[in-house]
């Protein structure tokens, strides 16, 4: 490779681009890169999660019938979560909170639409009769996916970048015009850059995480045969960790609490949640469900067990008297004595329910005695 060349690349390596346009028309249908993204991810998301699903007994397509509930959920619980945490740009000084609707301009708090997004996921599996443990475990590694393909929307839209870096990835960023989606031209006619770079991509470090994240719980749960809730929980453990360390080398304006960003102690406290369910769930729902469906487990669950518990009791009843041949015979004893004794009751009280007829003699003959059994026998008179 020539000196050039290697300057060449050796320049490209240090000023990692950035796209210059967040938005794309096809005829007059504008196509924001940042709504295709996470409707890339979604896609994954469901796809993935209905292979998983179907492999632990669901029904196909139900996983749709749910994300129908999910994802409107997560995008407004995300979208509120980004409002509420960073209401200055909507709520504050010169601000304007129509622009809280913009969605497509980036802005989606992946703690809210979690958060909110399970709430429509419950609603879907009550409807279907599913379990939401076994339905979130299923979805898991779709939605972390889904996380690593939506963080290219920022790349996009030129925004959540970090501090300055002279790594050879370091990322330069154009100042975007959010009403056209473009960047600001400079008065030298080039798309003018953010001051300070370049910067730590750290959509890129995210978007990379995310997709280890996803191995793990593939593997996880593969290697360990987690159930209820369980890879749900190794997911959110896991992406904590490295939204924490990511975050810390963010420079966007966020709250700060005790001299760390809001979304600082909010993975702390999620992380610390996960663990704390993984342990206890562990420990109360060891294994992993039969079914996902909790109607049918509690129906399975008990007809075995009665019919189980029947079995052993005529089995212990018949090995008992097996094994005392001699308390067999004693108790034949009484019973045939029991029998010859009714027996014998019944036909005394045949007896004397029976009528001795005397039919007196005709012309100085023999009396004729009517005997119970039918026959007749002479008898002289006294």
């Amino acid at each position: 490779m020539s000196h050039t060349c290697a300057h060449q690349v050796a320049t490209y390596l240090a000023d990692l681009p950035s796209p210059t346009k967040a938005q794309y028309h096809l005829g007059p249908i504008p196509i924001r890169m940042y709504a295709m993204c996470i409707l890339a991810g979604i896609l994954v998301a469901v796809w993935l999660g209905d292979k998983r699903w179907r492999a632990r007994g669901g029904k196909p397509q139900e996983v749709v019938d749910i994300a129908i509930w999910a994802v409107p959920f997560g995008l407004v619980g995300g979208r509120l979560y980004h409002v509420i945490t960073t209401s200055a740009p909507y709520f504050g000084k010169d601000g304007d909170p129509v622009k809280a609707l913009y969605v497509w301009q980036g802005g989606l708090g992946i703690w809210g639409a979690i958060a909110l997004g399970a709430v429509g996921a419950y609603i879907g599996c009550r409807r279907r009769g599913a379990s939401l443990r076994t339905f979130a475990d299923a979805a898991a590694p779709g939605i972390v996916l889904a996380q690593a393909l939506g963080r290219w929307g920022n790349w996009f839209n030129n925004e959540l970048y970090g501090s300055h870096t002279s790594l050879p990835w370091g990322l330069n960023v154009h100042v975007m015009d959010t009403t056209t989606q473009t960047s600001v031209i400079g008065p030298d006619g080039k798309a003018e850059l953010v001051a300070g770079g370049p910067f730590h991509p750290t959509f890129l470090y995210e978007s990379i995480w995310c997709v280890g994240v996803a191995v793990l719980c593939l593997w996880a749960d593969r290697r360990f045969k987690l159930g209820y809730g369980r890879v749900f929980a190794v997911y959110v453990a896991a992406y904590t960790v490295g939204r924490f360390w990511i975050e810390s080398l963010r420079i966007d304006d966020a709250h700060h609490f005790l001299g760390m960003r809001l979304n600082d102690w909010t993975a702390i406290i999620v992380f610390a949640g996960a663990v704390g369910y993984f342990v206890w769930s562990r420990k109360k729902c060891p294994g992993r469900e039969t079914t996902p469906y909790p109607a049918v487990a509690a129906e399975t669950s008990e007809t075995p067990e009665d019919a189980g518990e029947d079995a052993l009791t005529e089995a212990a009843l018949v090995g008992e008297q097996a094994g005392e041949p001699g308390k067999l015979e004693a108790d034949s004893e009484p019973a045939a004595a029991d029998e010859a004794s009714e027996a014998g009751e019944d036909a005394s009280v045949a007896a004397e329910e029976s009528e001795v007829v005397v039919v007196p003699a005709q012309d100085g003959g023999p009396d004729v005695v009517s005997t119970p059994t039918g026959k007749a026998s002479e008898s002289s008179n006294p």
